[in-house]
């Protein structure tokens, strides 16, 4: 992520101003299209969103899934009447395009990039005015809604930070970034969840998938978990106990067993804690009192469902 001059500022205080106003990043998001003729048809036999049912104006979670469905990326999707917005971590938009386009034999499909400055907005403050619930296109300013609880966040595309900045947002770096994802539950691709990952482990099933319209690309596989298996892990959050503040990589055990390793670690000045995302094997549950060890370091924690609200579920 690019560290803007703004970024040094205390992490508490860039923490605080963006969970009661809103704070940004430049390079975390990225946007493309998806158009022509067979655009929603295509995209509804690829993606586990029903992209056919939604409305336009309408903004939704998706995944795309591999063959034997397993998670290829982590998606939003921004239905249109003609087009259809494909939302995904910056790093990964290349490999997305490459992804969808695998499928596209003798249909009318084209993805093109939104050539507007994308901005990753969180907090709760209404710097421009979007659509809740939902995104609006209009004289070339986008903002799409991605999530709402417990930090809110929007993709704004058509402002430059700097005008982001005149409109009283502020620049936050990773550190800051991280915490808000951890207690979001905000999973990202390559360091949460990877090729590996069946999508139930990421808690976000009920708002990507769609079980009735009809068949998708990986459909098999979440179908069958859905109606009669479970998954051995699930994406938790990991509250520490003591001011430690461990790596991502410290092992998580639970009775002595192994259950998972921390991904993304942060800290939360709302929790009072170091915070953290680890895929958990299933045997430890929100509650459970767990050991978290690096190095010749540890310290003790404590399984929570998400979002993080405060208290294990």
């Amino acid at each position: 992520m690019t560290i803007r001059p703004g970024e040094s500022r205390d992490f508490r205080t860039a923490y605080a101003s963006a969970r009661a106003g809103a704070g940004f990043t430049t390079d975390t998001l990225g946007l493309f299209w998806a158009v022509g003729s067979d655009v929603i048809s295509y995209l509804q036999g690829i993606l586990s969103q029903d992209i056919g049912g939604l409305a336009p104006g309408q903004a939704a979670r998706s995944f795309l899934l591999a063959p034997r469905g397993k998670l290829d990326a982590l998606l939003w999707v921004l239905r249109d009447e003609d087009r259809v917005g494909i939302v995904t971590d910056a790093t990964l938009r290349g490999a997305v395009i490459d992804s969808l386009s695998r499928w596209r034999l003798r249909v009318d499909v084209e993805f093109r990039d939104d050539p507007r400055p994308v901005l990753d907005v969180w907090g709760p403050t209404d710097l421009v005015p979007g659509a809740p619930g939902g995104w609006r296109d209009k004289q070339g300013l986008l903002v799409a809604e991605l999530r709402e609880q417990p930090v809110r966040r929007r993709l704004v595309a058509g402002l430059d930070p700097q005008q982001l900045e005149e409109l009283g947002a502020v620049p936050i770096g990773r550190r800051v970034l991280d915490s808000f994802r951890v207690e979001a539950g905000e999973p990202r691709m390559g360091i949460d969840v990877d090729a590996k990952t069946i999508p139930q482990e990421t808690g976000l099933v009920p708002e990507a998938v769609s079980f009735t319209k009809g068949c998708f690309l990986g459909q098999e596989l979440v179908a069958r978990i859905d109606s009669r298996g479970r998954v051995n892990r699930h994406l938790r959050g990991i509250r520490m106990l003591g001011p430690a503040i461990p790596p991502a990589g410290a092992q998580v055990t639970h009775e002595g067993r192994v259950v998972g390793e921390l991904t993304t670690v942060g800290e939360s000045p709302v929790m009072q804690a170091p915070i953290a995302l680890a895929l958990i094997r299933r045997e430890a549950q929100p509650g459970s009192r767990v050991a978290v060890t690096w190095d010749q370091a540890g310290t003790e924690a404590e399984i929570h469902d998400l979002p993080m609200t405060g208290r294990p579920a």
